[in-house]
């Protein structure tokens, strides 16, 4: 069965606890009506996805899911079972860098609940609707205004490293 291609292509970003607890959900259709049903996949997800070793994708419940996890937390995003894995992955990815980025490398659970809005600003700009809207953290980081003083210059984009240049200058005349 051929399927028309479609820009709706995620259907969630979960953000979990070491203990399969919400810290952040955005679900983007209609998969999930109620949160009751939503908290259940998530318990259903996390189940499965916390006794695995380094498997990064796995499908539950007709949807591919792909997941990260960094300490004390989970990072998971879901699309439809014939959704394409490598656009999920990216999205992940840029998920993943944009946060550790802004929270400075630091990524654990205290330390994300401590600035859950800027969080929220990240995965509202990376995704809307269902629509990936930014695979390039950097730049996603950027956006969301988050100081990115300690990003290494490598990583950096050329508006942000013409700015640092420039402020750098100002402080010398």
């Amino acid at each position: 069965m051929l399927l028309e291609p479609s820009l709706y292509s995620i259907n969630s970003i979960l953000i979990l606890d070491s203990e399969g607890k919400r810290i952040l959900a955005k679900y983007y259709d209609s998969s999930f009506p109620s949160v009751k049903l939503q908290l259940e996949f998530e318990s259903k997800l996390f189940k499965k996805t916390s006794k695995t070793n380094g498997a990064e994708i796995t499908l539950l419940d007709g949807a591919t899911c792909v997941y990260r996890n960094v300490g004390d937390l989970y990072f998971y995003v879901v699309g439809d079972a014939n959704e394409n894995e490598l656009l999920l992955v990216s999205a992940l990815q840029c998920l993943y860098d944009s946060v550790s980025q802004a929270l400075k490398r630091s990524v654990e659970k205290k330390t994300l609940m401590d600035n859950l809005d800027l969080i929220f600003l990240i995965v509202d700009e990376l995704c809307h609707n269902g629509i990936l809207l930014e695979s390039d953290a950097t730049a996603l980081v950027s956006r969301v205004g988050a100081r990115t003083d300690d990003i290494p210059l490598g990583e950096q984009t050329v508006a942000q490293i013409s700015l640092f240049t420039i402020s750098s200058l100002w402080m010398y005349l």
